[in-house]
């Protein structure tokens, strides 16, 4: 289930995740989640050719909704197991008061309030194939210029992260801490 809130982010109910987004999708909560590894690079992924919305697009590491009740630092937590197969350690949020809306070129919407997180990881993932085409690591500096120069492959809501400058410093501490 997926929690729906009002225009002040107050949880006013819940809808199926797997019908909530459409040309309609009311505003709910969700989180995003950034990945750090060990030797410092940035684990970014192409989504499923088989997602609804934004198939085969690349963004960040992970992307999900808090279940009911359900913080979303924990949820992020959770979905990084879940899709990605991975352990994250110091974790922290970095975009707090992140929310977007966009439609993808079928016309589906999102539509959140969507917190985001940087953790670290010491693994390389295993991703679920239902949620991740591909992925890579790279130098997070290389990330956000590929994010900047060519925003059309990206998800909309990693294009607008990566130009606030608090997830570049974020990702720089990080990267330095590996």
């Amino acid at each position: 289930m997926v929690v729906i809130v009002d225009e002040h982010g107050v949880a006013i109910g819940t809808h199926p995740r797997a019908t909530v987004h459409t040309l309609v999708t009311p505003r709910h909560l969700a989180f995003s989640l950034h990945l750090v590894t060990s030797d410092g690079h940035l684990l970014v992924t192409r989504r499923s050719v088989t997602k609804h919305a934004w198939p085969g697009v690349w963004t960040n590491a992970c992307c999900g909704h808090p279940l009911p009740g359900e913080a979303p630092i924990d949820a992020a937590v959770r979905r990084a197991g879940e899709e990605l197969g991975l352990t994250v350690r110091e974790i922290h949020p970095v975009l707090p008061d992140f929310s977007y809306r966009a439609v993808d070129p079928r016309g589906i919407v999102e539509d959140e309030i969507c917190p985001v997180f940087v953790g670290r990881v010491d693994a390389d993932p295993a991703p679920d194939p239902d949620e991740v085409e591909e992925w890579t690591l790279a130098p997070a500096a290389t990330v956000l210029r590929s994010v900047t120069e060519t925003p059309w492959l990206w998800s909309p809501w990693f294009v607008l992260q990566a130009a606030d400058p608090r997830l570049s410093a974020a990702l720089d501490l990080a990267v330095a801490r590996a």
